[in-house]
């Protein structure tokens, strides 16, 4: 398994992301991309499971149906070879430029806690970033992947976030 850094992360900031907590909701989690729950059996006793319609949300018109949020109930204590995909490539995010290519950028959208790797620009694993480069350039064929990451591009590009490229 390819990490961010050579190191546990999760040592910089007290695995922030795993263990954070919002006003909104006593636990911080993230949605499976369609499909991706078939990856579980929903007995992990580290996860908590919700499902949501998708068609009551912020998600693409191509979306029907459920639409899977996990809750990480182990904190930073979770198999890290089995988490999410979207959990397993952050710091990076996956966006659609405006010729439609796939480049990889530093995750900068609105998160409840502050991500070192981030934050501090630090230097990542040159295999961590070719493989999530090459994780998401496969992704994409799924036209419902690719239709959550062109919102999400479009999205940061009307909000006017700083496009952070890394990749290619």
């Amino acid at each position: 398994m390819v990490s961010p850094v050579h190191f546990d992360c999760g040592s910089l900031c007290g695995a922030a992301c795993c263990t954070c907590t919002s006003e909104e909701k006593d636990s911080m989690g993230i949605y499976l991309l369609p499909g991706e729950e078939k990856l579980f059996t929903r007995k992990e006793s580290w996860l908590g499971w919700n499902s949501l319609d998708a068609e009551e949300y912020e998600f693409p018109d191509s979306w029907h149906g459920k639409v899977f949020f996990l809750d990480c109930k182990a904190k930073a204590l979770c198999p890290r070879n089995r988490r999410p995909i979207q959990c397993r490539t952050f710091p990076l995010a996956p966006h659609i430029d405006e010729k439609g290519a796939l480049v990889l950028i530093y995750q900068k959208g609105p998160l409840p806690y502050s991500c070192p790797l981030v934050s501090r620009r630090m230097k990542l694993n040159n295999d961590f970033v070719k493989a999530t480069y090459t994780v998401w350039k496969h992704l994409i064929r799924e036209p419902l992947i690719y239709d959550l990451i062109k919102m999400d591009s479009t999205y940061r590009l009307e909000d006017g976030e700083e496009i952070d490229i890394l990749m290619p």
